[in-house]
């Protein structure tokens, strides 16, 4: 049975006087994975636990019913059952204030390291010791969540497409990305699907983008020493404009401001989209959408016309155990048993949490032999999400990127943030 869940009155956020972010909007979904069992399990553990995640989908297609069935095979008196947020990033700090927020959940990307304690149990040594992305999810020398997958951030293209348009090599400069958009959309297909109505996707060219093509992974939280960052000749700059040129010549898809998400994805698997600028994980959806896989590629994104180019190499969402559970001890053996003994990592898409494994993707081998240098993610520091909290400028959701696209003049509109910025130092 799923059972939907009223969302909570979004001015109760500023009861955490934090940023809201998130993706398309929507309500939210549990889904028992089974009937709960008598008697004493066998591991002495017994109970009913809820996981809070923003993978609807995972939940509607049986794929994490399947992962807490193996689980209950080694804790028979334990049951684990699922609550999808498809608005996370914004709904789950409203949860938080509210103590309801299940026993296993997902690290809001905008919560200040000093806050964790206060709505997280510290990890055990033993699981924060497995931990790959050091600094983050961490506060006075403890641990509150472990990576869920290892991700970066790329152009997947269809090559079917390509071949349809007559591009014969894969874009290896900013130039050749826009010459290979003309030929896609000259050829009837659209050539990147932004997924502009989405809002969420956008991130990828702001933030996203700006903190890795300079090879400094410290880039944004070293912003808080600026009184005026967003610059049009600097990285902010470089990279929203790319984004405004390829609206601005039709490259992108009709249809701004309607949230095709979902569409976006069949019309990639298809053929009708050329391109999406996105992270990895999208790889494995739009091959569940249709795609043969030996259709879709990966390619470092060519934001410049250098030869080589950064990428990210980034955690996915980190999970923790509510501070507000009653049944810690059962939540820890879930996340445990979550992050290392389910096929997740490599059924949806993400690179090994190990760099020493063989990466399951063939579209991961192709991105790598493209010979990109790996800018491994730093933490946001709190100076940073103070000054975002401060400035009202919700760095974690597509909303600003999307005002900087519509502007009809960029350099006032950084101008405006700019001003948001410096009073938020003073």
């Amino acid at each position: 049975m799923i059972r939907i869940k009223k969302r909570w009155p979004m001015h109760s956020i500023l009861l955490l006087l934090l940023l809201s972010g998130g993706c398309d909007s929507g309500g939210s979904q549990v889904l028992p994975t089974s009937s709960p069992a008598g008697g004493e399990s066998l591991s002495g553990l017994t109970g009913t636990i809820v996981m809070l995640t923003n993978r609807i989908d995972l939940i509607e297609n049986g794929t994490f019913r399947s992962y807490a069935d193996g689980f209950k095979k080694q804790y028979p008196g334990a049951n684990v059952e699922f609550e999808g947020i498809s608005n996370y990033a914004t709904d789950i700090l409203v949860r938080l204030s509210t103590k309801d927020a299940g026993d296993v959940l997902l690290l809001p990307v905008n919560l200040p390291a000093k806050e964790l304690s206060y709505f997280f149990e510290p990890l055990n040594a033993e699981l924060a010791a497995q931990e790959r992305f050091t600094t983050f999810a961490t506060y006075g020398g403890k641990r509150y969540g472990l990576s869920t997958g290892t991700t970066t951030s790329g152009v997947v293209y269809n090559k079917q497409a390509f071949r349809q348009a007559g591009i014969g090599q894969v874009p290896q400069t900013l130039d050749e990305f826009y010459a290979a958009s003309a030929k896609l959309k000259q050829a009837g297909i659209i050539p990147l699907y932004m997924n502009y109505g989405a809002v969420w996707p956008l991130r990828e060219w702001g933030n996203n983008l700006v903190n890795y093509m300079t090879g400094n992974p410290e880039y944004l939280n070293e912003m808080v020493q600026e009184d005026a960052p967003w610059k049009i000749d600097n990285e902010w700059g470089r990279a929203i404009e790319i984004a405004r040129t390829m609206l601005a010549k039709g490259y992108v898809e009709d249809q701004l401001f309607s949230n095709n998400w979902e569409i976006s994805k069949t019309k990639l698997a298809k053929g009708e989209a050329g391109m999406y600028f996105q992270g990895n994980w999208t790889i494995r959806q739009i091959l569940d959408a249709g795609a043969a896989p030996e259709d879709i590629g990966f390619f470092p994104f060519p934001y410049d016309n250098h030869p080589t180019h950064y990428a990210a190499l980034n955690p996915d969402w980190f999970i923790g155990v509510s501070k507000f559970s009653k049944n810690k001890e059962l939540a820890m053996k879930w996340i445990h048993y979550f992050v290392n003994e389910t096929s997740y990592t490599t059924d949806w898409g993400f690179l090994p949490l190990h760099s020493s494994d063989e990466p399951a993707l063939p579209q991961y081998s192709e991105f790598l032999s493209y010979h990109p240098t790996m800018i491994e993610a730093t933490v946001q520091t709190d100076a940073f999400i103070d000054m975002a909290n401060r400035a009202k400028l919700s760095f974690w959701s597509g909303d600003y990127i999307q005002e900087l696209l519509a502007a009809q003049d960029l350099e006032q509109s950084f101008h405006e943030l700019n001003v948001k910025w410096k009073d938020a130092r003073n």
